[in-house]
């Protein structure tokens, strides 16, 4: 493990959605733009085909409690709810150590 590694928190969001996705796209982009600055965010990274997951990395459980309590993102929520998944799921884990590999 690093020596001046700094946990953080990871939020897995997993899904599949219905066949409405009218308003899907821009609804996603208005709530990365919107998690960019919330506090505590650190990042996020997604991926969506028959299985959509995106994990948005934060600080500590205290921002991921504030961004879930966000009036927008509790509405973008419900929409999600009743239009665009058929399933989702969201795990939250505390990463402890990372690393990454860059081919040049």
């Amino acid at each position: 493990m690093k020596k001046d590694f700094t946990p953080y928190y990871a939020v897995i969001f997993s899904s599949t959605q219905t066949e409405n996705t009218n308003g899907y796209l821009e609804m996603s982009n208005k709530m990365a733009s919107l998690a960019k600055v919330q506090d505590g965010f650190l990042g996020m990274e997604s991926a969506r085909n028959k299985i959509g997951i995106t994990v948005s990395y934060w600080r500590d459980l205290e921002s991921i409690s504030q961004w879930k309590q966000n009036t927008e993102h509790i509405l973008a929520q419900q929409k999600g709810q009743e239009i665009w998944y058929d399933w989702y799921r969201v795990r939250i884990c505390k990463v402890v150590n990372d690393y990454e590999f860059l081919h040049k």
